[in-house]
């Protein structure tokens, strides 16, 4: 059954905009974060984490020296790691939905975001986030597990991509609800 919704494309094509419709429709508890574009007279310069609960870092920035790099923008992994690993951590022990955007080259310069979403996906959490849609082993791996379903993102098909991704998170965390009720009857 799939509970990972992971959305692909080109940069720029409307993914973190996408998920933060999808999140705010659905009558739900959301955690995780997203990603923006800091930009300065009209260029971008980096990268900010926003998390769901209202917490912020610079992730990258053409002013943070790195390593790593990616591109022209060096990575504060340290960031990543005090703001964003521990709200995705926090969602996967009791959000309905563990939302991350996005799975790219920058965060997974991250052993500890690496591992925040492998156990997230392994604890059976709902997920929705983007991903990157160059090739990277970590994240091929991640594309090619069976509860992953990977959904390509084109302008043309935003409103139905934006639909058919509601119907899947309400639906599976409909299910995750179900099975937690059964569960606690069987125990109890």
């Amino acid at each position: 059954m799939k509970r990972a919704f992971l959305v692909t494309g080109p940069p720029g094509c409307g993914k973190t905009t996408l998920l933060r419709r999808v999140v705010a429709e659905l009558p739900l508890w959301a955690g995780g974060f997203y990603t923006e574009e800091i930009r300065h007279g009209g260029q971008r310069v980096g990268f900010r984490l926003l998390t769901l609960d209202g917490q912020e870092a610079v992730l990258a920035s053409v002013d943070v020296s790195g390593p790593p790099r990616v591109g022209k923008y060096g990575v504060d992994v340290a960031a990543l790691e005090r703001v964003g690993v521990p709200a995705l951590e926090e969602a996967a022990a009791s959000a309905d939905v563990v939302v991350v955007d996005e799975i790219g080259k920058m965060e997974m310069a991250s052993h500890r975001f690496r591992r925040a979403v492998e156990s997230a996906l392994d604890a059976g959490c709902c997920l929705l986030g983007s991903i990157l849609l160059a090739p990277h082993p970590w994240a091929d791996a991640l594309k090619a597990r069976p509860e992953v379903l990977v959904v390509g993102l084109t302008p043309a098909e935003r409103e139905r991509t934006r639909e058919r991704l509601a119907t899947l998170v309400r639906e599976c965390v409909e299910r995750r609800r179900q099975d937690r009720g059964a569960a606690s009857v069987q125990g109890g």
